[in-house]
């Protein structure tokens, strides 16, 4: 009997999973490990973060789920890998630290035949002076953050029913940051509810993005399809922009989030300030911080990991100008190339390089969206690189058997922009591939066919409407399986 070892319960492992508990039950052992008790849909959080939702909406107790699907779960947190075991342990092993209430702090080893990080980022707010909770700005990234973001605001909405006016600052809080999607939602979602509380006329609401252009979302931006024309993100989102009265910001970079002003530099190298009475700015990723030794104990992380803390995996990671990336630079098994029991998926791989093209300004900071690899794809890649695995565990094959390239990958995202039975709207987007392959479409880089925006009451719908299935689906309820990635 084998074991495979998941690292890591959110969108990624958690999707894993439960499909390695449909294929591998009385065959071969599944362990998953996790500091969080909890699952969270973190689609949502944006929600919570307005005060529509709460906590308990978005999450909900990993412990039983696991028990349910025959699953061994851990909590704890991954602080080494030992792909090579060590003088005392023939096995490769993974050194986890408790983070349960009565075993807090205390380490052991967890032995594994195959192993998949899917640990995500860490949330790297110490990069930006200021930045981030129990500081001088909020954020959306995990419920108790929403939560807190939801109380400021709600504050501000007070202060401005008693006649003060309030300047509202959204977007990225670093030049490297990705999830500009989820500060668009956050955007128009506190610019709805301040429409809704009926105080619009006391706000101004200002985007600082480090794309060069809103509209690119780390994707390079997109071509769509719309009424027998081709328009660019950044026109259709600059219509969004524009019809709600958002000012925005591009090619920003945040030096210092202080009390009353957020100071930052552009493209150009200027410095500037922009005073600010709520900020919710996101915070750029790095990996977890995961360390690795080799039997005698050295140190290899630069082998499993790249400088960032992801983990290296098949692409090809040689430095080359940003002209002359392909798309076939992107992984497709996500297995790691020097250890072959090891996959990284979600967050956790190392991306290749940027799909917006790297900028940096006269100062020689660089202000770019780094990839997004969130949501749908990371469900897909989880997937497919768990079915590789318990191929390779069955014995059917010695190598992996699926590929989810995101150059071969199509998404479909659903961005809300004010949460609403009857009035309110989400952008639907669909792009294939997600990453640009102008080898296969020279003009655009993707599909005109299957890349599409549209904006309604319909895309509000749909995107409730998922809430409440993949809460479904990761609570693995009768037929969960029926609901895509």
């Amino acid at each position: 009997m084998g074991r495979l070892v998941i690292l890591g319960a959110g969108i990624a492992g958690h999707t894993a999973a439960l499909h390695a508990s449909k294929k591998l039950k009385g065959k071969h052992e599944l362990i998953v490990i996790s500091p969080n008790s909890n699952w969270n849909w973190i689609p949502s959080n944006i929600w919570v973060g307005v005060g529509f939702m709460k906590t308990n909406q978005v999450t909900f107790p990993l412990k039983p789920v696991y028990k349910k699907i025959g699953a061994t779960y851990i909590q704890a947190k991954a602080i080494s890998i030992h792909p090579e075991g060590d003088k005392e342990t023939d096995s490769p092993f993974v050194m986890i630290e408790y983070t349960k209430d009565g075993k807090i702090g205390k380490t052991e080893k967890v032995k594994y035949d195959y192993l998949m990080n899917a640990t995500g980022p860490k949330l790297k707010f110490e990069a930006t002076e200021g930045l981030g909770p129990g500081k001088n700005s909020v954020s959306v990234c995990t419920p108790s953050h929403a939560t807190e973001a939801s109380r400021q605001l709600h504050e501000s909405i007070e202060r401005m029913k008693r006649g003060e006016k309030q300047t509202f600052v959204i977007g990225t809080g670093h030049g490297m940051c990705t999830c500009q999607g989820a500060a668009f939602e956050y955007l128009f979602n506190v610019e709805y509810l301040l429409r809704k509380k009926g105080v619009r006329d006391k706000a101004k609401i200002i985007n600082l993005t480090n794309e060069n252009e809103i509209g690119d979302f780390g994707i390079g931006g997109s071509h769509i399809k719309k009424g027998g024309f081709i328009t660019h993100s950044r026109i259709f989102t600059e219509s969004l922009f524009t019809e709600r009265g958002i000012e925005w910001r591009t090619g920003i970079h945040v030096r210092n989030v202080g009390q009353n002003d957020v100071f930052y530099e552009n493209l150009k190298g200027e410095e500037k300030t922009v005073g600010k009475d709520f900020a919710m700015l996101l915070p750029p990723f790095s990996g977890v911080g995961i360390a690795s030794y080799n039997k005698v104990g050295e140190d290899i992380t630069s082998t499993l990991f790249a400088p960032n803390g992801f983990m290296k995996v098949d692409a090809d990671y040689t430095k080359k100008p940003y002209e002359e990336w392909k798309a076939s630079d992107w992984p497709s098994t996500y297995q790691n190339p020097t250890y072959k029991n090891i996959f990284a998926v979600g967050i956790a791989f190392a991306p290749p390089h940027e799909i917006s093209k790297p900028q940096v300004n006269p100062n020689g900071t660089q202000i770019s969206p780094t990839p997004p690899r969130t949501g749908m794809p990371s469900g897909v890649m989880a997937r497919e690189v768990v079915y590789s695995i318990i191929d390779m565990m069955n014995g059917i094959s010695d190598k992996p058997t699926r590929t989810a390239s995101m150059a071969k990958m199509g998404a479909a995202c659903i961005a809300s922009a004010g949460f609403n039975k009857f009035n309110g709207t989400a952008v639907s987007m669909t792009m294939y591939p997600i990453v640009p392959d102008f080898e296969r479409f020279p003009e655009t880089g993707r599909d005109i066919n299957y890349t599409s925006g549209e904006i309604g009451l319909a895309g509000h719908w749909n995107k409730h409407l998922l809430h409440f299935a993949f809460l479904y689906k990761g609570k693995a309820k009768p037929f969960w399986q029926i609901i895509p990635e």
